[in-house]
């Protein structure tokens, strides 16, 4: 699906990333990244540690500034932009439970916070009474008996009911993009699984422009309608339709073993360049 003007909602071009460059420790974290994500597309990302999977995230919600290529978002290019005024566009969750939020600060008025987004605001800490009912409905729905403890400290709750609560936070003013960092990893099994069905829920209610990191191979071959397979800073699979649909945990561990050999014979035809011309 393209939006109204046939463009997508997210355009990436030529997108590099090198850390400590020119020295021992230089990693190439993305390489000439090109993708292009429709308005209302679920795109899973996977690839093992170093791949490039949050470096990717993290270049679009602007956490820093890529050494080169453009980043358009909702037609707008922002690759220039402060991380503080893309958060404007983009709904973030990270792993930790714990970010995102203001742990002395009560579930009322975190949601508070998050219902003033790209606007000016100063936190009152009284709740309206209209806001303070709209927030107790829509914190209901989680299925969490939440709506009765608004006044209790964020940072009081169990990681699955905050990383419900930040997720419910971040999509509370509908996002041109979500991004979905790791967000149940540092869960137990049953929250994990709490919040994924709670994320696919929202994002196929709410038709939400979504890019999701992940390393479970379940997650990734049930979730979304397209995943991409980064390695060494590029992507190297892309799969959607009826190909993604079609995708179980068993064909994306072959892709792993098969992108594993291709590097080792990559570094075997290198070092045997290096003995030969040495």
């Amino acid at each position: 699906m393209t939006s109204d003007n046939g463009s997508p909602m997210l355009a990436i071009r030529r997108l590099s990333m090198t850390f400590s460059a020119a020295t021992a420790n230089e990693v190439k974290a993305l390489q000439q990244v090109d993708l292009s994500v429709d308005p209302g597309a679920f795109v899973i990302v996977i690839g093992t540690n170093g791949s490039g999977k949050s470096t990717l995230l993290n270049a679009v919600a602007g956490t820093f500034s890529a050494d080169s290529g453009t980043i358009v978002l909702a037609g707008r290019e922002v690759g220039g932009w402060p991380e503080h005024r893309r958060a404007a566009l983009i709904g973030r969750v990270f792993q930790n439970p714990f970010s995102g939020t203001a742990p002395a600060l009560s579930i009322g008025e975190n949601i508070a916070l998050a219902a003033r987004r790209g606007s000016a605001r100063g936190l009152a800490r009284a709740l309206p009474g209209n806001l303070r009912r709209t927030i107790s409905e829509r914190v209901r729905v989680l299925g969490m008996g939440l709506e009765e403890r608004l006044d209790n400290p964020i940072g009081s709750l169990s990681g699955g009911q905050r990383q419900a609560l930040t997720l419910l936070m971040a999509t509370w003013i509908k996002p041109k993009l979500l991004l979905l960092d790791e967000h149940t990893a540092a869960l137990d099994p049953k929250s994990a699984d709490q919040i994924i069905r709670l994320s696919d829920r929202l994002i196929r209610q709410e038709r939400l422009t979504t890019i999701m990191v992940t390393h479970s191979m379940q997650q990734a071959a049930n979730l979304g309608d397209r995943l991409i397979m980064m390695d060494q800073g590029r992507i190297v699979y892309d799969f959607s339709g009826a190909e993604k649909r079609r995708l179980r945990a068993n064909d994306l561990l072959e892709r792993f073993e098969e992108v594993r050999r291709i590097n080792q014979l990559d570094r075997s035809a290198a070092d045997m360049l290096r003995r030969t011309y040495i």
